[in-house]
């Protein structure tokens, strides 16, 4: 992160998980960073749902250089062909459309500066697709095709988009996952183990930084040698 600007970060799912992590990390870089989140102690306790609600909050702030969108559901653990439509639009509505939605508001303001840095998350299931989270994973798998898509959109306005991909991290997110699909997914993991929210905050806050100038519409892993595509 430069150290002679002083930027403002704005972080969804902001009080939990990767989302304090990085909320965390970027402060002791010395970055003003603002939480959205529906739990209590947010700065903006607002649904990532309520689209009308995040379309008026760019007027609540002051500019923001960097979007981390890490608000997210898992959803349901269940086949395929035991879903509904609702789990399929309630999952998608919180994945993609809250990070499409928060891209629509803070980015123009963003390219009228030339700088802004967007991190989105998507997840190793995007590319594996794990049995049993088809919801989850075509979500995820939205998230990375959505960024690919702004990233170069935005290619030249000096605004860059780039998403990462983690493998089972250690989260709040994860706790009613069963330690039954929790073993499976970490003996995918070549580590044998899974990461840590801090170590997903080191790529966050690199991503984030003006050392990252060549790079937009990427997808970073970080899995402990799971992905190797």
């Amino acid at each position: 992160m430069s150290q002679s600007v002083k930027r403002t970060a704005l972080i969804t799912g902001g009080m939990s998980g990767l989302g304090a992590a990085a909320a965390t990390r970027l402060r002791a870089e010395g970055v003003k960073v603002f939480t959205v989140d529906i739990a209590a102690g947010a700065d903006f306790q607002i649904d990532v749902t309520d689209h009308e609600a995040v379309a008026n909050l760019p007027k609540q702030l002051p500019h923001i250089d960097i979007l981390i969108t890490s608000a997210g559901i898992v959803g349901p653990n269940i086949p395929l062909l035991q879903t509904t439509e609702e789990q399929w639009k309630s999952v998608f509505e919180i994945n993609v459309l809250g990070t499409a939605s928060f891209i629509k508001a803070f980015a123009p303001s963003m390219v009228e500066n030339g700088w802004g840095r967007i991190v989105t998350f998507a997840s190793m299931a995007a590319k594996d697709g794990n049995p049993n989270l088809s919801i989850y994973s075509a979500t995820k798998a939205a998230v990375v095709a959505l960024t690919k898509s702004v990233g170069k959109e935005l290619a030249t306005t000096g605004v860059l988009v780039n998403t990462i991909a983690p493998a089972v991290i250690e989260t709040p997110m994860n706790k009613d996952t069963s330690s039954e699909v929790l073993e499976r997914l970490t003996s995918l993991i070549p580590m044998k183990r899974i990461g840590k929210a801090e170590e997903v905050a080191e790529l966050v806050a690199w991503l984030c930084s003006d050392k990252v100038s060549f790079s937009t519409g990427a997808v970073y892993d970080i899995s402990g040698g799971r992905a190797t595509y």
